[in-house]
Formats: structure tokens, sequence, C-alpha cells
């Protein structure tokens, strides 16, 4: 890994830090704590330290800035999509002034909403030049993603997200490896 690539993760170490550890506020509130940012971050994060951080390292050449670009979208929405079923379930134990999507919009539009921002990354993946294999891979795992996030309760078990949700990044990466 390159000694920029190092430098250029620190800012997303520090969120990362950030978002579990309480540090505004008396140190009673951390950016987890914060209504709508709690998916933001998370997003955001993973769509740098997954695209962004490793596109940089490889090195990057102006034909391949838009692929990266899409790629980041469709990451940044995927992670999204994956954290829905965390607070669908979390719902009914989250404060009432920590406003998540289903609990402003409700479990039902959640839903429908997550349907719409998954079904872009299932576009996106076509548009995105690279090899039809992968692609292939993504249609097995939007499906499998979408059969979570429509079962997806606030009577679920624990480990349906903890264990099954948090497991679709791994399903893919086997996918991909099997290729």
């Amino acid at each position: 890994m390159k000694r920029e690539t190092k430098i250029l993760i620190i800012p997303f170490g520090v969120i990362t830090v950030l978002y579990a550890i309480p540090f505004f506020g008396g140190f009673r509130k951390n950016l987890r704590s914060i209504s709508y940012l709690k998916i933001l971050i998370v997003s955001l994060v993973w769509s740098a330290v997954t695209v962004i951080l490793p596109a940089y390292d490889f090195g990057v050449n102006k034909l391949d800035i838009m692929n990266i670009l899409l790629m980041v979208v469709q990451r940044f929405l995927f992670v999204f999509v994956l954290i829905l079923p965390f607070d669908i379930r979390d719902m009914k134990f989250d404060a009432i002034s920590l406003q998540t999507i289903p609990k402003k919009i409700g479990l039902k539009q959640t839903k429908k909403m997550g349907f719409v921002i998954l079904s872009i990354c299932l576009i996106l993946e076509f548009l995105i030049d690279g090899n039809t294999s992968f692609s292939n891979v993504f249609v097995v795992v939007f499906f499998i993603v979408l059969v979570f996030l429509m079962r997806a309760s606030e009577d679920q078990p624990f480990f349906y997200s903890s264990l099954g949700v948090e497991a679709i990044p791994i399903i893919w990466w086997f996918l991909l490896i099997l290729l």
C-alpha cells in the first residue's frame, strides 16, 4: 500500500472512531446518535474504503474515472440498503429523538425505498464497464439482499441482521472467487 493511501485512510478511521465513541454533548453523543447521519456515515466510509482507496492505491487512469465514480455511487447505495434491516430491527429500541428512515416513513415505505435504491444499484452494475461474470454475481446478490430487506421486521430474530445481512458481503466475495 502506498504511503499516500495510508494517509488518505486516516480521515475515514477518525470518522469511524467518532461514530462509536461519544465526543460531544458532554461526551454523551457520538455521530451514530445523530438522526440520519448514521446511515450516511456508514455508507460513505464503506464506499470510500472499498472503492476509492483501492482505486487510488492501484492507480487510476482517466478512462477509469467514470467506472470508479459509478462504483462509488453503487457501493454507497448498496450499503445504504444493507443498513435498512438493522434500522428496521432497531425501531423499537431506538430513542424517539433518533429519527431513522423506518421511524420517519414507516416499514412499508422503507422497504419500497430500499427496493428502488437496490434497483438503481442493479442498473449501475450494468453501466459499469466490466466483467459480465461479475454482473451475473451481482444479480444473485441483488436477490439475496432483496429477500433480506423484504423479510425484515421489528420482531426479526437478533441474528437475522447481525448474522444474515452481515454475511451478504462475504457471500458476494465467495461467489466472485468461484468465478
